[in-house]
């Protein structure tokens, strides 16, 4: 009897072991679990992060030092607006240079705006900006080949600036004129500034590389030394940074005035 006793009790802390070891089992694989989906949940909310910022992707202007490396940087845009629009090279570097100071303009280096474009019927980005009036709508870009494109467009599809079109492809004074004409600028001197521009730069000859006429209007030309108005800048501040009188300034450039704008350039030594 004692026997059977003994036999009962072992058997009995034999199923009580057996049975915790079972219940021990499913709690720890429950554990694991839940840990991998924290770490699956906190790598998935950093993926979703992540993602809206790779499709914002928008293309910082770049930083000109001057008119000669303006001219570098676009002049194969511009290049190719003449083949596919039939607007001069030649004008079209000539106006982004003076309409944006070179590149070093509020409205080309915030909104990669290198020609002055206002909004009209854009729905796209803009920026405001003081010109003709306080606070004007002006168009905003992600790249600035953008902005030698809605150049081209705006030409092309606005009917007054039809009659440019049946001058000469690489006729720039023509241009020049017509622009002005057309309404494009209310500044009387644009024309003779985009003609100026043209010819100190020689930028005929990137309408001579899309027509391949010979380069026959170049010409020697007296070495000229070039200043770039700067923010700041006054007549009087270039003729002491140049060693040379204020007078002589107005002569060489042909200025009545003392007025001066950002991006216009001075001759001041000839």
């Amino acid at each position: 009897m004692k026997q059977v006793i003994v036999l009962l009790l072992v058997v009995s802390v034999l199923f009580s072991c057996g049975s915790r070891k079972r219940k021990y089992k499913p709690s720890k694989a429950k554990h694991k679990t839940e840990h991998v989906e924290r770490k699956q949940s906190k790598k998935s909310e950093v993926k979703n992060e992540d993602t809206p910022a790779e499709t914002q992707v928008e293309v910082v202007p770049k930083v000109v030092s001057s008119t000669s490396e303006y001219i570098q940087l676009y002049a194969p845009i511009a290049v190719e607006e003449m083949k596919f629009y039939k607007i001069p090279a030649s004008i079209t570097l000539a106006q982004g240079i003076l309409e944006s100071g070179s590149g070093r303009g509020r409205l080309a280096v915030e909104a990669n705006n290198h020609f002055g474009i206002k909004c009209h019927e854009w729905t796209g980005a803009s920026i405001r900006h003081d010109d003709d009036a306080d606070q004007e709508c002006f168009r905003k870009y992600k790249d600035a080949k953008y902005s030698y494109r809605d150049h081209s467009l705006f030409l092309t599809e606005r009917k007054r600036y039809s009659g440019l079109f049946l001058l000469d492809i690489d006729d720039y004074k023509g241009w020049a004129k017509g622009l002005r004409a057309a309404g494009y600028a209310t500044d009387r001197k644009y024309p003779e500034k985009l003609i100026s521009l043209i010819e100190r730069y020689q930028l005929y000859a990137y309408d001579d590389e899309v027509t391949g006429n010979a380069p026959k209007r170049s010409q020697s030309r007296p070495s000229q030394e070039v200043h770039s108005v700067e923010k700041g800048d006054t007549l009087y501040s270039i003729s002491r940074r140049y060693n040379i009188s204020v007078k002589e300034l107005q002569e060489l450039n042909r200025l009545q005035g003392t007025t001066i704008s950002v991006g216009q350039e001075l001759i001041v030594k000839s």
